[in-house]
């Protein structure tokens, strides 16, 4: 794969990522308003637990993607 197109493939990567903490920090905050008001947060945990194994993967993704460049 040539160069530019690795460029991409980070700046994709970096936007996932960037979007992926978003999506933690936000349910981080949905599960402490649904325990502060009383209510259940299993579900809303498990989803979390679900962005961020999703995140690690987008970490380990970035990061071959930055040895690929490295290296070429």
């Amino acid at each position: 794969m040539d160069r530019s197109r690795q460029l991409q493939h980070l700046e994709q990567a970096e936007h996932h990522l960037l979007r992926g903490e978003q999506y933690i920090s936000d349910q981080k905050q949905r599960i402490e308003d649904l325990e502060r008001h009383g209510h259940d947060a299993t579900l809303a945990r498990a989803l979390l637990d679900t962005f961020l194994c999703t995140q690690a993967q987008f970490v380990g993704h970035r990061d071959l993607i930055l040895r690929e460049l490295d290296h070429a």
